[in-house]
C-alpha cells in the first residue's frame, strides 16, 4: 500500500456516536477544554458534538476521529 492510500483511508476514519466520543473522552481522562484545546476549538463545540446538536467540519472531523482513535487506544 502506498502511503497515500493509507492517508486517504485515515481521512475516511468515521465518528462514533455522540454518545460513545464522550465516553472515550471521559474514560481517558481528558476534559472538554483540554480536548477543545488540542483540536483548536471552543469548549461548547466540544460539547455539541458530544450531545449529537452539532457535527465536525471535514477537517475538524478528521482531527477529532484521530484523537478520539489515540485516546481510546491509551485508555
Amino acid at each position: 500500500m502506498s502511503q497515500s492510500l493509507i492517508d486517504e483511508v485515515r481521512a475516511r476514519r468515521p465518528l462514533p456516536p455522540p454518545r460513545v466520543a464522550r465516553a472515550i473522552r471521559q474514560a481517558a481522562g481528558v476534559s472538554q477544554i483540554r480536548l477543545a484545546q488540542e483540536l483548536g476549538v471552543h469548549r461548547m463545540t466540544v460539547a455539541r458534538w458530544e450531545n449529537g446538536s452539532r457535527q465536525p467540519r471535514e477537517g475538524q472531523r478528521q482531527a477529532y476521529a484521530a484523537l478520539l482513535e489515540a485516546l481510546r487506544e491509551a485508555a
